[in-house]
């Protein structure tokens, strides 16, 4: 068909076509993206339950701290719901597929519910701790968050060795952080444990990526986990010790998992030595 304007051919129904076959191919969404949605939910509904059920009461002057437990654990299992999507999301996209926007959905996903979700946490903690300063906490808890940002952007960027994370994952690190708010230590111990835990995000140490066994166990990690914070929300019988034992672990673990990777490339180097050694032998 001729434009009388121009005298160019056009063809609008092509045009269609074609628009038809571009579009739900970058557009279209599949389980994995599904799931890391799944995750994005969790960290804005994190936020969410730190904001009406934490802060705002402080800000009225409740005394109830009732509801403040119960929302402060509702918090951290949503980050821990947010954790197991991003656990499934990367299994799901490797067994099946992910759409093209699969990637940067993951990476934003992450931002929202292992960044911002547990530097807010982090901001309302020194807000309503009795020892706790507040512009020092609002520093701690920018730290966290432009580890966060550095450590998913230098992910998109930066190729590592398979089976291998180059510094603390931010899933790992996020519950780390609010691990060390729950143990309620001293503000300055409390303040230093985070910044330590942020670096350790940015930092070139390795560990392992949640495959196999790992996942598995991973997994059996957060179902535990949830259930700790369940028993200190219902103020069971020594769900205060339980819930602080379980942070405990998580904040040794995050420090441990580090050391063992060291040793192991250690190993590997003086190994790498012998061979060459005995290669150059005659």
């Amino acid at each position: 068909m001729v434009d009388p304007e121009t005298q160019a051919g056009w063809a609008p129904e092509a045009a269609e076509d074609e628009a038809d076959e571009e579009m739900p191919l970058s557009l279209r969404l599949s389980i994995a993206d599904t799931l890391t949605l799944g995750n994005a939910t969790c960290g804005f509904m994190a936020v969410y339950f730190t904001t009406t059920g934490i802060l705002i009461p402080h800000l009225q002057g409740s005394e109830e701290t009732g509801m403040a437990r119960h929302s402060a654990a509702t918090t951290v299992i949503l980050m821990l719901c947010a954790a197991v999507f991003d656990l499934f999301d990367g299994l799901v996209a490797r067994k099946l597929r992910s759409s093209p926007m699969g990637a940067e959905l993951d990476n934003l996903s992450d931002l929202i519910s292992f960044g911002l979700a547990p530097a807010y946490f982090v901001l309302v903690y020194g807000m309503v701790a009795n020892d706790a300063h507040q512009r020092v906490a609002a520093v701690g808890a920018i730290v966290v968050l432009l580890a966060v940002v550095l450590r998913l952007a230098r992910f998109s960027c930066v190729t590592v060795k398979d089976g291998t994370f180059q510094g603390m994952p931010s899933p790992f690190g996020a519950l780390t952080v609010v691990s060390i708010v729950l143990l309620e230590l001293p503000f300055w111990a409390t303040l230093l444990a985070i910044i330590g835990t942020a670096w350790l995000m940015v930092s070139r140490v390795e560990y392992p990526k949640p495959r196999g066994p790992l996942a598995v166990a991973m997994l059996a990690w957060i179902v535990a986990a949830m259930g700790l914070l369940a028993a200190w929300a219902f103020d069971a019988p020594g769900g205060l010790l339980l819930l602080q034992t379980g942070c405990a672990l998580q904040v040794v673990l995050g420090a441990v998992i580090p050391l063992f990777a060291t040793a192991r490339r250690v190993n590997n180097f003086r190994d790498n030595r012998r061979e060459a050694r005995a290669a150059q032998l005659p």
